[in-house]
């Protein structure tokens, strides 16, 4: 005969027991790995600290190359240099040895500074004795009529600066149209290239300029008048 108590009694007991069983897995599950709840978003990475800020530091100012500054290597025998040189004029005089592209100040005592030169083209050279009659720094040019004439394409006057063909300095010759002077175009010097003028480069001109006053003499020997180098340099 069925007892409807006693399976009343037994159902519970079923039913407890499922329950216990489930609380004790979820617990485990739990306790083994927390659930994620959003598992579409990922963790950002983590960030770098900042960086301090470095002050401004500007690029240091470099000077332009000075503009009467000559750049072309001159060869040795061109460089200005103290040299032996036998002579009977006075210390202070200036000798144009125009065939070997030299000019001599004379220091006396047998010896001279020697400086390279370039010289008048063939046509153009000269010869004589003058005495400088003028000095100027940075001069002007006004290219005289018989320039002119043969180059009438060159401007009439121009302001003295870099880019003038006197150059930095010249001493003026007597009342000639000729002049020693500096040069935009040292790779010149040691050449027959000018219309009579002498030309140095521009340190080498500013040098004889500091040395040289109004009224020295000047000796320009002709082409016909070749000479050896005298000597060699002393220091």
């Amino acid at each position: 005969m069925f007892n409807l108590d006693a399976f009343k009694t037994f159902s519970r007991a079923v039913a407890l027991s499922a329950a216990a069983i489930s609380a004790i897995t979820f617990a485990g599950a739990a306790n083994a790995a927390p659930a994620q709840l959003f598992p579409l978003f990922q963790p950002l990475p983590p960030m770098d600290a900042p960086q301090p800020i470095q002050p401004y530091q500007a690029t240091p100012y470099q000077a332009a190359p000075s503009e009467d500054q000559d750049t072309v290597e001159m060869p040795a025998r061109f460089r200005r240099q103290t040299v032996s040189y036998a002579t009977r004029e006075a210390p202070g005089t200036i000798i144009i040895d125009t065939p070997n592209t030299y000019l001599y100040y004379v220091l006396g005592n047998g010896q001279a500074l020697r400086y390279g030169i370039g010289v008048g083209r063939d046509g153009f050279t000269w010869s004589g004795i003058q005495t400088v009659s003028r000095k100027a720094e940075w001069p002007d040019w006004t290219p005289p009529p018989q320039m002119i004439a043969r180059q009438p394409y060159l401007p009439r006057h121009m302001a003295g600066g870099p880019g003038n063909p006197l150059g930095a300095r010249a001493m003026y010759l007597g009342s000639t149209i000729y002049r020693i002077h500096g040069t935009n175009a040292p790779e010149t010097i040691g050449r027959h290239v000018s219309s009579g003028c002498i030309r140095m480069t521009n340190e080498d001109v500013t040098d004889l300029y500091s040395r040289v006053n109004v009224g020295t003499k000047v000796i320009v020997l002709p082409m016909t008048e070749r000479r050896a180098e005298l000597g060699a340099a002393t220091r």
